[in-house]
């Protein structure tokens, strides 16, 4: 297993990207557990080093987004890696997402590093400081930022693999290696009871910390309370749902409906809601929306990177990139403001152009890489970059990790799973799956959803509104493998908008459907394989995932 054995920090050299835009950032090179421990900045450092590997998907497949191995997108680039998700490519020796499992391990890693020896100082030596009281507070409350992170890597880890090693301190390599796996039951009850022991105790609002505020020093970057909240309401949902509960214990829907109430609770409690302008979570500056975002992944570094993989063919230095499918266009209803925010079509001016995306236009068929869908990508581009080789412009890109549109609908699924019905109500639940739902829907401009469904129907379109509102946040592509869906025909179908333009100016469209570049499924790829190298490191204490 490819845990680094950082218990020696001989010479070893820590990069600190920033999780926002006043975390100090810097490098360090740390020679020993003395440096660290000689003052607040180099220890709080440490902790920052856990953040860097944080998820996000700005296209990590060459550019290709995970979406684009569901029924939301297809890559214009054929022969992209994306496509060993459904080609039958995909094994222990072709393992798609290693540096998943890389990642994890090195923030967990550091995570238990600095827990093991670097969170009990007191830096007496600046005891006479001004801000002495205020630095040591806040660096009392690293520990519960790597318990936080620790909690939150488990789960990218169980999500993907299932069952993992449960390593909470600090091993060499070897011995960390050869550690075995625990069931996937007993890390979503580790996630679950390291957030349950830190939700009280981290701080609540970094920006709001009153006599202990550090003199220009704001660092909203950093997990709160919150976040811990929004990752046991996550980590729950997940942990109810077929793949890991192949039972259907209804308890599980229970406790899961409770944790998203409670987080839905405490951000209304903070003065949150949806914010009206459904586009702007994915737009610049995106972290600034504390109306909605519980949790933003920010990046230091500014590009034009997502830009020039996804802007229309057609466009100096654009790649076409990753192209909604018809599938997520049917699925929006008349009206959603939604689908503007989402999905580029043709007639339409995008970026600045209007766009032709029908057979021979500027943007379309026959030109290479241009959409195979008829569709372009909107969510997250970022319209006004300059990406020609003249004056290119650049811009940072933050991932939105947790929002609180996501955990109504989070909150919905597990009502309906647990009572049976998308209009009961129950103690401490007296918010039904409906009103939940109609939330988002009221934010969509949209009405609310029938009164009168059966569970079976409610569950379809809650289904659908998972579909629309989440797409392109990375949710989809679990989603169907935590219902054990991904295998059914219908979501491997993949649809598409055939337009041709007439002599006087009118279009056709014309729905297409390929049911044979998704063709290929087995109920394995439900989990991922873990890389055979990990496996041989192991001594075969390392169990591979069944049929890889």
């Amino acid at each position: 297993m490819k845990i680094k054995n950082i218990l020696s920090l001989a010479a070893a050299t820590v990069v600190l990207a920033s999780c926002g835009d006043r975390m100090d950032y810097k490098e360090y090179s740390v020679y020993d557990e003395d440096y660290v421990k000689t003052t607040f900045a180099r220890a709080a450092g440490l902790v920052t080093s856990i953040y860097n590997d944080l998820d996000s998907d700005f296209g990590n497949y060459s550019g290709a987004l995970l979406a684009s191995a569901t029924d939301e997108a297809v890559y214009s680039h054929s022969g992209n890696a994306i496509e060993t998700f459904y080609n039958g490519g995909w094994s222990a020796s072709n393992n798609n997402d290693a540096s998943l499992w890389t990642k994890c391990w090195r923030g967990i890693s550091y995570a238990n590093l600095y827990l093991d020896k670097f969170k009990d100082e007191t830096f007496e030596e600046y005891l006479m400081d001004l801000n002495y009281k205020q630095e040591l507070h806040q660096y009392q409350n690293l520990q519960f930022e790597a318990r936080f992170l620790r909690a939150y890597y488990y789960f990218l880890l169980v999500r993907s693999f299932g069952g993992v090693p449960l390593i909470t301190n600090v091993m060499d390599a070897e011995e960390a290696s050869t550690q075995p796996r625990v069931t996937s039951d007993e890390i979503f009850q580790y996630i679950n009871s390291e957030c349950k022991a830190i939700q009280d105790t981290i701080i609540k609002d970094y920006s709001n910390l009153g006599n202990m505020q550090l003199n220009n020093k704001n660092e909203t970057g950093r997990a709160n309370n919150l976040a811990v909240l929004a990752l046991k309401a996550r980590a729950a949902l997940y942990y109810a749902s077929p793949l890991f509960n192949p039972s259907n214990d209804k308890e599980r829907w229970h406790q899961a409906a409770l944790a998203n109430k409670e987080l839905i609770d405490a951000c209304k409690d903070r003065g949150m809601k949806l914010t009206a302008d459904y586009g702007s979570l994915f737009q610049k500056d995106n972290w600034q929306n504390i109306e909605e975002c519980i949790f933003v992944r920010r990046i230091i570094s500014s590009n034009n990177n997502f830009e020039k993989y996804n802007f229309p063919i057609g466009l100096e230095n654009a790649g076409g990139g990753n192209c909604p499918t018809q599938n997520l266009v049917e699925a929006y209803e008349p009206g959603d403001i939604r689908l503007a925010a989402t999905v580029a079509m043709n007639g339409e001016q995008w970026p600045n152009d209007v766009l032709e995306t029908f057979v021979g236009g500027a943007n379309g068929q026959p030109i290479t890489f241009a959409t195979p869908t008829g569709y372009y990508l909107k969510k997250y581009v970022n319209k006004s970059l300059t990406i020609g080789a003249s004056n290119p412009t650049t811009e940072r890109h933050h991932w939105v990790t947790f929002r609180l549109g996501e955990f109504y609908l989070n909150y919905a699924e597990a009502m309906l799973n647990y009572t049976g019905s998308g209009y009961a109500r129950e103690t401490g639940l007296n918010m039904t799956a409906a009103d939940a739902v109609n939330t988002v829907r009221t934010r969509a401009k949209l009405g609310n959803i029938a009164a009168d469904l059966s569970a079976s129907q409610f569950a379809e379109r809650l289904e659908n509104e998972r579909f629309v509102e989440l797409a392109f946040e990375g949710h989809r592509f679990y989603d169907l493998r935590r219902w054990k869906k991904a295998g059914e025909a219908k979501y491997r179908t993949i649809k598409s908008m055939y337009i041709t333009k007439n002599a006087d100016g009118t279009f056709n469209e014309t729905v297409q459907s390929d049911a044979t570049t998704r063709s290929y499924w087995d109920d394995k790829m439900y989990l991922f394989p873990i890389a055979q190298s990990e496996i041989l490191k192991s001594k075969g204490n390392l169990t591979q995932n069944p049929g890889w």
